[in-house]
C-alpha cells in the first residue's frame, strides 16, 4: 500500500499543518504555542475541555481549527483527520499529547478503568498515527511525536495500565520509525516525567513529594519547559525511534 502512495509537492516549513492531540491540556497548549511561532497551521484536538481548546485557538496568531474526537474510536479518529484536511490541508506533524490515567492496584482495579486507560493511550496513539500517515507519505516528509512517561520505562506501583500503555507506545514508536524512514518521516517519543498539569493535580501531596525528590531539581516541570523539546524533534532530520526525556533526571534516579 505504501508504495502506491504518490508523492505530493513538499510545502515549506511555514504553512505546514500540525495536529495536536490533547491540545486542551497543559502540555498540548504549550506545544501549540511553539508550533504557532514557527508558522504551522494548527488543528487543536480535545476530548473534553472545549472551552480550553477554543480559548487556546483565540490566543494563536496563525490559522487554526478546533476538533473533538474520542481517539479510542478508529472511525471517529478517521473522521477527525478528514475534517482537518478539509479545513487546513494535509497533515505533516502529529503530536500525541493527550492521555488519561486511572491509577489503582491491579488486584482491585476496575476492569473498565484498566481497559479504558490502554484504549486511549495505546490504541488512540495507533489510531492517530494510522490516520495521518498517508498524508506524510505522499508529502515524503513528516514528524510524529508521541508523548510517553517514565512509567513506560520503569516500574510504577499502582499504574500497571498506564505503564503498559506507555511501554506499548514506546515499542510502536521504534517500530514505526523503521517503517517510515524511507519517506523522510521521523517518529520519536517525548517523555516529560512529573509535570504540573491538570492530570497530576489528583496525586496525593505525599506521593508528589516522593516523585519530586527523584528529580535533580526537586520540583515538577512546567509544560513550557517540556515543550522546548518539540523544536529539536521537529528539526532533527536524522533522529528517529528515540526517546527524548525532559524529566529532571527522574528516569535515571
Amino acid at each position: 500500500m505504501a508504495d502506491d502512495i504518490q508523492p505530493a509537492a513538499e510545502p515549506g516549513t511555514e504553512g505546514r499543518v500540525a495536529l495536536i492531540i490533547g491540545a486542551s491540556g497543559g502540555l498540548g497548549a504549550a506545544v501549540a504555542h511553539v508550533l504557532d511561532r514557527r508558522g504551522y497551521r494548527l488543528a487543536l484536538h480535545y476530548t473534553t475541555g472545549a472551552d480550553r481548546a477554543h480559548k487556546l485557538a483565540a490566543e494563536l496568531s496563525g490559522p487554526s481549527t478546533v476538533v473533538q474526537a474520542d481517539v479510542a474510536d478508529w472511525a471517529v479518529t478517521q473522521d477527525m483527520a478528514g475534517r482537518v484536511r478539509a479545513e487546513l490541508g494535509g497533515i505533516s506533524v502529529l503530536v500525541n499529547a493527550g492521555a488519561v490515567r486511572h491509577d489503582g492496584f491491579m488486584a482491585t482495579q476496575a476492569v473498565d478503568d484498566w481497559t479504558r486507560t490502554v484504549a486511549v493511550n495505546l490504541l488512540g496513539t495507533f489510531h492517530t498515527c494510522r490516520a495521518v500517515l498517508p498524508d506524510m507519505m505522499r508529502a515524503r516528509w513528516g514528524r510524529i511525536i508521541n508523548v510517553v512517561s517514565p512509567a513506560g520505562l520503569i516500574g510504577s506501583r499502582g499504574q500497571t495500565a498506564y505503564s503498559a500503555a506507555k511501554a506499548g507506545v514506546l515499542g510502536m514508536t521504534r517500530s514505526l520509525a523503521l517503517e517510515c524512514g524511507r519517506f523522510q518521516i521521523t517518529v520519536n517519543a517525548l517523555s516529560p516525567g512529573l509535570m504540573a498539569t491538570a492530570m497530576t493535580e489528583d496525586i496525593p501531596a505525599r506521593s508528589r513529594a516522593t516523585l519530586m525528590a527523584r528529580t535533580a531539581f526537586s520540583r515538577m516541570a512546567t509544560p513550557d519547559e517540556v515543550a522546548q523539546g518539540i523544536t529539536l524533534l521537529l528539526d532533527a532530520d536524522y533522529m528517529t525511534g528515540q526517546v527524548l526525556s525532559i524529566d529532571g533526571g527522574m528516569s535515571i534516579s
